[in-house]
């Protein structure tokens, strides 16, 4: 089946570097079409994992923020390493498991562990989990375990999920 709605992405002038470095980062990636002008990237779609984008360079007009972002949801903390690492590679860390990337495009990095721990039949362990949730930028599901059972974490510990 055909993917009737495409998320729409504006850079500057940047696509062409933005799809390469996405599509360097996901597995199950691939660029589908560039369309030129010149030697310039007019727009261009790629892959990721199945869910197609559309890019244009439109120029300086409009700028990414965080009320758009993609939402990763990783299996492991291997996982959300390797994502996070490699995204926040010239961006900036942000709270909660977001990020912003070197072109500006917000990011959500979750583990599914994380969906299922603040979901919890039980609420004092959901809150814990909460709690332990809002102090970190990556998400660290060994610190969001052991805060949710109710063990004390580290602060080094703590400290070195960021």
């Amino acid at each position: 089946m055909t993917q009737k709605v495409t998320p729409f992405l504006w850079f500057n002038s940047n696509a062409e570097e933005a799809i390469n470095f996405y599509t360097s980062i996901f597995k199950d990636s691939r660029i589908k079409t560039i369309r030129r002008h010149g030697e310039t990237v007019l727009t261009a779609s790629f892959e990721l994992f199945g869910q197609e984008f559309m890019v244009l360079n439109g120029g300086p007009a409009f700028k990414f923020t965080e009320a758009i972002s993609l939402f990763v949801k990783c299996d492991t903390q291997e996982e959300v390493d390797e994502y996070w690492n490699k995204l926040v590679e010239g961006g900036q860390p942000q709270q909660c498991g977001w990020l912003k990337d070197k072109f500006g495009l917000s990011w959500q990095i979750i583990p599914n562990a994380l969906g299922e721990l603040l979901g919890d039949k039980d609420p004092a362990k959901a809150r814990r989990a909460m709690e332990a949730m809002l102090k970190m930028t990556k998400i660290d599901i060994a610190q969001l375990k052991e805060a949710a059972e109710g063990s004390r974490v580290s602060h080094s510990h703590a400290a070195s999920s960021r």
